[in-house]
């Protein structure tokens, strides 16, 4: 905030002290005397008291500011890491391999907000048949609750093992239950699996994939789940991306898939 009020103390200032100031304008630098700076803030001081709402304006101006510059620099790390998000192998993916658009969630099964995600991104993909969706498992609660991590180790070995159709069907399933925050169960997990007729036995090892994704997610500055990024699977660029860092809804996730498409 102080960074703001000095903002607007030398705006203010400018105008009341600017016929003082005129002849030095061709100096280097300006600067204010002791007094002039006593006038300065008086000035300021009383204008704000009477406007306070000019406060809230910078505030709320300077947030737009920062919300602007994180987009941009959201969107140049999906650019630098597009290979990574559309074409790793390991990354469970539904839809058409040629498709020219993709759709990447990070997720965690215990996240509410991703719970409440799900019904909306099961509609997306149903009228989008001609979209890739690809599901990046980030078990942020992990260390919190270890379902948390058995569901997305799960998940990733039933699409190495099962393919596109079991994984959205168990990916589903597990979101069906209506159990988050600490209250996915081993049992929920397990019944879900079995749907689909997993072996566990002959599960692979997924932990490096789970570490790539972990870093992915670091990397374009995600900070939470859920994180949803819309882009050309190949060719993207700063105008055709679009990243919900949170959640989206079914309209926005729509308009995206069509910038995303040249639409």
């Amino acid at each position: 905030m102080s960074g703001i009020k000095n903002l607007l103390i030398l705006a203010l200032a400018g105008a009341s002290l600017l016929p003082a100031l005129a002849s030095a304008a061709d100096a280097p630098a300006a600067t204010f005397t002791a007094e002039q700076e006593a006038r300065i803030g008086k000035i300021a001081a009383d204008y704000l008291v009477a406007h306070p709402e000019v406060l809230l304006q910078a505030s709320q101006k300077l947030q737009q500011i920062q919300a602007e510059q994180q987009a941009s620099a959201a969107t140049q790390a999906v650019i630098k890491n597009a290979d990574k998000l559309t074409q790793d192998k390991a990354t469970p993916t539904y839809g058409p391999a040629n498709g020219k658009v993709t759709v990447i969630e990070f997720f965690d099964y215990q996240c509410i907000y991703c719970s409440r995600l799900a019904p909306v991104m099961e509609q997306v993909i149903k009228d989008h048949p001609q979209t890739r969706f690809a599901f990046k498992e980030w078990p942020i609660f992990g260390s919190r609750w270890a379902t948390s991590l058995d569901a997305a180790k799960t998940g990733l070995q039933i699409y190495q093992q099962k393919g596109a159709e079991a994984y959205l069907t168990y990916h589903n399933g597990v979101y069906a239950t209506g159990h988050n925050e600490g209250k996915l169960t081993a049992a929920d997990i397990q019944q879900q699996a079995k749907k689909v007729n997993f072996d566990a036995k002959k599960a692979a090892d997924v932990e490096p994939a789970l570490e790539n994704i972990n870093q992915l997610a670091q990397e374009i500055g995600l900070s939470g789940t859920p994180g949803v990024i819309v882009m050309p699977t190949t060719g993207a660029t700063e105008a055709t991306i679009t990243v919900f860092p949170g959640l989206a809804d079914k309209a926005s996730l729509d308009a995206a898939i069509k910038k995303a498409g040249g639409q």
